[in-house]
């Protein structure tokens, strides 16, 4: 377990004078946190929005508002341990909300905003809310609905009913939460039935906050994007409470489209980006797509430079690409950008190296909601490309019985691990080992210098006819390139009742780009590519992994909001 970060990093050492004065014990609460960035940096920009003008608060304007809307919330007899629900599209609001029910003491409920309405309900009332702050397009949905007993519905949008912005209440002496105290219930994915709602407390999220920096140099210059959903865990700690720890600016993006990710980049000189692969494959695929397009000469070039800018950056950890490939960066408005950081599902290693080879810092990190999420991150100066990353300082991994490729079940101790699930018990304890490591489900192995690589999911482990282990997921990476493709699943199949091994199949769903599959000559087209490029990437793979059965789908599979595929629902 490393007590420091990449090249013995500590950038939690300025907390040092703080403490005594503005708090107390190992780490700050997230209100202490935000309250110590504001000491430092008042007049920096904090909350920004281009809507399309820009509209931004310094983080002393947001402190006050913060504080305004904890004054409220006590005059309602919110008290400690009390729970607000939270949910709309990213925003100042929101952010301001967040704080807002932090710096009351109350426990945050973020809830995603594309479920249904039942599901809305059923996560509202599991974790009995008193509050509900809401977006407009659905507060009269809430509004009208008395069977949920809430005390109070809030907009996060002028239009609708009392606006968040305007409220306010007298001083008071308010209980605030200590650093042990629950900060958020975040429920997971897969929401119906009983919900499983993960416990953080202000620990878990501020020290992962501070021990992820240790892999990565963040300044008070840095504009991070926040473009995926603020109540996703992996939004909320590495866009959200990272750029408040560290008094940078972070800007809400309003539509996960291309061209309008492309635009928001370009007009907020972007620094530090963070999303999941889909979107950083869309992105580079247009890159690649627009050097294709010069010719094929101009193409090759262009490779065999990037090559060589890699080779360069790897070994000698110069990066020659910004200024090799600056008008291609310029183009796909990607100049300001310092580091971009994937998360959320395996990235394919041929992505990320052609991201580093055009000089852009690219990393890849590891975690899950139970950890806050960040356990694993790979440091800029160090990073590997097939692995998610090095173990996070003041952090104990394992592998739970390793086979003899060293794989086995990746557990985990560390102060960011969750304190359990809500009113849950009994599956709090099935998910920690006997001496306290957190199951995490994931299947991978460690090497000598304590970098992760995932091989899969435990539940979606194929078993071959030989007994041979495979993992969908190292499978469907080698897809991740091909623009042909929009979404690919790779599953188990048997042939008989009797037999336990199973074969392999592909669900494909073809890009639209690519083709029409409701015109039959269009669908035989697109039928003959995919097939092609199923046996290019068979021949790549070893005989026991190889697809035996692709279905071509004619419909998306239906996807989480940070753009993973639901298997279950498949």
């Amino acid at each position: 377990m490393q007590q420091l970060g990449s090249k013995g990093r500590k950038p939690w050492a300025f907390l040092d004078e703080f403490r005594g004065t503005f708090f107390t014990g190992q780490w700050p609460t997230l209100p202490e946190m935000f309250t110590i960035s504001c000491k430092r940096y008042k007049d920096r920009p904090c909350l920004t929005i281009y809507e399309p003008g820009r509209i931004s608060l310094s983080y002393a304007e947001a402190l006050a508002k913060i504080k305004a809307l904890a004054r409220w919330l006590h005059s309602r007899g919110i008290k400690k341990g009390d729970k607000i629900a939270l949910t709309g599209k990213n925003s100042p609001e929101w952010a301001v909300a967040y704080m807002g029910v932090l710096f009351s003491g109350a426990t945050v409920v973020p809830i995603d905003y594309q479920l249904t309405n039942d599901e809305m309900d059923l996560l509202i009332s599991t974790a009995k809310v008193r509050i509900l702050f809401v977006d407009e397009e659905k507060f009269d949905r809430f509004t009208g609905d008395k069977t949920l007993n809430l005390e109070e519905i809030v907009s996060l949008g002028r239009d609708k009913g009392v606006y968040v912005y305007d409220l306010d209440g007298p001083e008071a002496d308010m209980d605030a939460a200590e650093s042990q105290d629950l900060a958020a219930i975040l429920f997971t994915s897969g929401t119906m039935g009983n919900p499983k709602g993960v416990m953080l407390t202000h620990e878990n999220l501020v020290s992962d906050c501070y021990l992820a920096q240790g892999h990565m140099n963040l300044y008070p210059t840095d504009v991070f994007y926040a473009l995926l959903p603020l109540h996703h865990s992996y939004t909320m700690l590495a866009v959200l409470i990272e750029t408040l720890s560290v008094g940078a600016e972070v800007v809400f993006g309003k539509r996960m489209v291309t061209k309008a990710i492309l635009k928001d980049l370009k007009e907020a000189k972007i620094t530090m980006f963070l999303a999941v692969p889909l979107l950083f494959n869309k992105v580079l695929a247009s890159i690649i797509r627009g050097i294709k397009e010069k010719g094929p000469i101009v193409y090759g070039v262009i490779s065999f430079l990037m090559g060589i800018s890699g080779f360069i950056k790897k070994v000698f950890r110069v990066n020659p690409g910004k200024k090799m490939f600056g008008f291609i960066l310029e183009k796909a408005s990607l100049t300001t950008l310092r580091i971009g950081i994937c998360g959320g599902g395996p990235l394919a290693p041929s992505v990320f190296r052609k991201y580093n080879q055009l000089g852009i810092d690219f990393v890849q990190g590891y975690g899950l909601t139970e950890t806050s999420p960040i356990i694993n991150l790979n440091p800029v100066e160090h990073y590997k490309e097939t692995s998610v990353g090095q173990v996070l300082p003041w952090t104990d991994m394992k592998i739970l019985n390793p086979d003899d490729r060293g794989v086995g079940e990746v557990i985990v101790k560390g102060p960011m691990v969750m304190k359990g699930y809500f009113e849950m018990p009994q599956e709090t304890a099935e998910t920690f080992t006997p001496d306290g490591y957190l199951k995490t489900g994931d299947l991978g192995y460690l090497d000598s210098e304590d970098y992760l690589y995932l091989t899969g999911r435990a539940k979606n482990m194929i078993v071959s006819l030989g007994g041979k282990n495979i993992y969908p997921e190292e499978i469907e990476n080698e897809f991740q390139l091909f623009e042909e493709i929009e979404q690919i699943l790779i599953r188990g199949y048997t042939e008989g009742k009797k037999e336990t091994a199973e074969h392999i199949e592909a669900l494909v769903y073809p890009s639209p780009d690519f083709g029409r599959i409701d015109d039959e000559p269009e669908k035989e087209r697109i039928k003959t590519r995919i097939n092609r490029i199923i046996q290019e990437v068979n021949q790549r793979l070893l005989p026991y992994k190889r697809i035996e059965r692709v279905t071509i789908l004619d419909a998306p599979m239906e996807m989480t909001t940070t753009k993973k595929i639901k298997r279950d629902a498949v």
